[in-house]
């Protein structure tokens, strides 16, 4: 996703871990004991103590003197340690190691329904193929596709008619959306193309595939952490959020940055107009939370990583022999834009 992202569902939702409370459980037992202690002062007896780590004090005891149960450990976490190693992959461009067990076609039956569910709640709001800001963003994919390494899936592109919403998605397959509230930020098609190149990029690095996969990982640390520490899964599940899932997703953030900052600037799009867009995006923001509690990075330092690779990027541009005429092509688009698309 791109700005604001309420509204706008994930391909791989955080997962939701229904368990008991054991919290409630602990709160109720500690005020039985508390009640019959009371009942007791005086006569001697000591107030009883609620152990909030005697599961893990009872696992501690077992590795410590049982061999089984350490060689079952072991066995354990060899296995889980060969199956991570043997799923991790590079992705293209970045070069970032990363850990994926979603196959390709899993991925794209997880987006076809997410397609489905999105044309549903906005398909009355789209706009025709022949208004201009669909023929706009029509013109930006068409440029960015074969930069992409995707031209073999079936593209489609579709305009909300919504400004409140300034944001744009793109669903594996090729299923572009964009909303319209987006577009007077984006000012112009530079500006969208470093959108939509940050969209597709996420599909280049299968950013969804790689979220589904994490959750293999996190479920298990939250469901241990609640079982040694008898503390409520929700807590368990915050505190995996927090340490993990958000940190990876605003990497994944970052990435997407990166890869469509290359894209866009060999499809001969200017990239400083992405650096531009982010300084429009943090003046437009309202309320900026602090970026541990967020997914996403704070637009300030999106700007700050852009403005770092733009030397790299301009050195892209330049490779593709488009750098000598893109001057000329802005002030022509400049000059003689009449077509208004907003």
């Amino acid at each position: 996703m791109f700005a604001t992202r309420a509204g706008i569902p994930r391909l791989s939702p955080r997962p939701s871990l229904s368990r008991p409370n054991p919290s409630l459980q602990v709160q109720r037992q500690i005020q039985q004991s508390s009640q019959r202690a009371r009942s007791r002062i005086g006569y001697g007896h000591q107030r009883p103590q609620y152990n909030r780590f005697s599961r893990a004090q009872q696992l501690y005891g077992l590795w410590k003197t049982s061999p089984t149960f350490r060689t079952g450990i072991g066995a354990a976490g060899v296995g889980a340690g060969s199956f991570y190693v043997y799923n991790l992959e590079q992705v293209p461009i970045s070069g970032r190691r990363r850990f994926n067990c979603v196959s390709p076609g899993r991925e794209q039956n997880t987006a076809d329904q997410m397609y489905q569910q999105t044309i549903r709640e906005f398909g009355n709001r789209v706009l025709p193929e022949y208004h201009p800001q669909t023929r706009m963003v029509q013109r930006v994919l068409n440029r960015l596709i074969p930069q992409s390494g995707l031209k073999d899936q079936e593209w489609e592109v579709r305009v909300i008619d919504d400004k409140s919403q300034m944001n744009a998605f793109v669903i594996p397959g090729g299923k572009v959306f964009v909303f319209s509230g987006i577009l007077p930020i984006c000012d112009g098609e530079d500006g969208l193309a470093a959108v939509l190149g940050h969209e597709i990029a996420h599909n280049v690095a299968h950013h969804a595939a790689e979220r589904m996969s994490q959750t293999y990982l996190v479920i298990p640390l939250a469901l241990l952490a609640s079982y040694l520490f008898d503390v409520s899964g929700n807590i368990s599940q915050l505190l995996v959020d927090y340490a993990f899932l958000r940190p990876g997703s605003r990497k994944q953030e970052s990435e997407a940055d990166y890869i469509g900052l290359m894209m866009m600037s060999e499809s001969c799009y200017n990239p400083e107009a992405a650096a531009r867009l982010w300084a429009r995006m943090e003046a437009a923001e309202k309320v900026a939370i602090p970026q541990f509690l967020s997914t996403h990075p704070s637009n300030h330092n999106r700007l700050e990583k852009i403005q770092k690779w733009l030397p790299e990027a301009e050195a892209k541009r330049a490779e593709t022999g488009c750098g000598s005429t893109i001057g000329y092509a802005d002030d022509f688009k400049k000059a003689f834009r009449n077509e208004s698309i907003w």
